[in-house]
């Protein structure tokens, strides 16, 4: 129990801590001794001798010299001497051929520190073996180093490639980007998609091979310039788009100023053809995003079916007070129906003309019944003048010649004003059907005494 836990502890008493006895030191273990080839061991002791004071002599390949590389004790073996060096050399020959080995798998600068290391350990070795051999073998490594600078510099000449292939990439993917057209950009997308080209820049500065600093001040100068870009695009688009809306809402407000100055008008036919074109400006105004787009349709909407509520509700009130009248003329109708198909002209003329006058002194009908009331008696009216006609050509020809064409103009600006007249009720302006009616008794007038009535 700690020294902070009995304090914390204010009645009881730590109870008393029995000591634990200190670990017994481990024995020690010599390290092995590696295991020495026999053969090679032999091969090496060659090279030297042991004289009688115990000194070690080497002997140099290809001539008698000697020299000395240490001494042992005189209580000692030659064999005891000599296999201290021999080891010392077989150690150093194991390094040579461990740097053979590894010579494809290793850097240029670890080959190079591996050789001037053995070389300075193979200046005056204090071992006992052929050395020159070992020289030979660590010079000739450096040809084969050499090779392996030149593998390595290739390597990382490819690396350094792809490097600035990977980087170039990334750039052109970003040139891309800002390079679209500001009005078919998906800003958010298109800004997501510059944030991890910035990462995985990053990414590639971190981790892929280094490129040489003049090449990465360029791509990047290039990278930094499609983000400006993109940026002013951006600013642009949106600072444009807040002028057209503001320049929209102003339209749109105007035209709902104009449309509830008039929505309580009762002037229905000119108020209706008003309606009509401000609802064109408005389609032609423009549109802006679709919650504010709403708000302001709707207000314009209000009073356009403010005013259109109150005229369908006076031309509901005018339609039931006209109600009688389209019962009495489609009596009428059924009256000049019995007149067709026409066998008596002259009969057929005296009654339509009669039922003509009883029609015109009724009145207006509903609009949702003049097809079938006003439109009908036209045609009846039509199928007995052409009766007419037909009579003429057959009996005087030389009087429709003189006649016909007067007749045909008259008869087609008859028809012409009775179809005026028909959309001036229609659009409830009486003062255009009264000017209409007028032109059309005058015509008739014409056409009768042109064929002779």
């Amino acid at each position: 129990m700690t020294e902070s836990t009995n304090e914390s502890m204010n009645t009881t008493e730590a109870p008393q801590e029995t000591p634990i006895p200190a670990p017994r030191p481990k024995p020690q273990v010599a390290a092995p001794v590696p295991e020495v080839d026999d053969a090679a061991a032999a091969a090496a002791a060659k090279w030297g001798r042991v004289d009688d004071e115990g000194n070690v002599w080497l002997r140099s390949s290809g001539n008698d010299a000697e020299r000395i590389v240490g001494q042992y004790t005189i209580d000692g073996s030659d064999k005891d001497a000599l296999g201290l060096y021999v080891r010392r050399y077989l150690d150093l020959e194991n390094e040579v051929s461990l740097l053979e080995a590894r010579l494809a798998n290793i850097s240029p600068e670890e080959i190079s520190a591996s050789i001037k290391a053995l070389t300075e350990q193979l200046r005056e070795p204090a071992v006992v073996g052929d050395v020159e051999a070992l020289r030979k073998r660590v010079e000739s490594l450096e040809g084969a180093a050499e090779e392996r600078r030149a593998q390595v510099k290739a390597e990382r000449e490819e690396a350094k490639k792809a490097s600035v292939a990977e980087r170039t990439a990334i750039v052109e993917a970003a040139e891309a980007v800002a390079a679209q057209d500001p009005a078919n950009t998906h800003w958010k997308n298109s800004r997501a998609e510059l944030t991890n080209l910035l990462e995985q820049w990053k990414y590639a500065q971190r981790h892929s091979p280094r490129i040489d600093r003049t090449t990465e001040e360029e791509l990047w100068k290039r990278f930094s310039s499609a983000r400006t870009t993109f940026d002013r695009h951006r600013r642009q688009f949106f600072s444009q788009r807040d002028s057209e809306r503001k320049e929209i809402t102003a339209r749109k407000e105007a035209l709902i100023a104009r449309a509830e100055a008039i929505a309580d008008s009762t002037d229905w036919g000119p108020t209706s053809g008003q309606f009509r074109e401000l609802m064109n400006e408005w389609k032609r105004a423009g549109r802006m995003n679709k919650r504010e787009d709403d708000a302001l349709w709707e207000r314009f909407s209000a009073a356009q079916n403010r005013f259109y509520e109150a005229r369908n509700a006076y031309n509901a009130e005018i339609d039931e007070e006209f109600a009688a009248n389209r019962d009495r003329k489609l009596e009428l109708l059924a009256e000049a129906e019995k007149l067709l198909p026409v066998t008596d002209i002259d009969y057929a003329k005296a009654q339509i003309r009669a039922i003509g006058e009883r029609w015109d002194a009724i009145g207006r009908v509903p609009r949702a019944d003049m097809q079938r009331t006003e439109g009908r008696m036209r045609d009846i009216e039509t199928q007995i003048r052409d009766a007419e006609s037909e009579q003429w050509k057959n009996s005087d020809p030389e009087k429709d010649e003189r006649s016909a064409g007067m007749a045909e103009q008259l008869q087609h600006l008859i028809d012409e004003l009775e179809t005026q007249i028909a959309q001036a009720r229609e659009a409830g302006d009486e003062k255009k059907v009264k000017e209409y009616e007028d032109a059309l008794a005058a015509r008739k007038a014409w056409l009768s005494a042109v064929q002779g009535d």
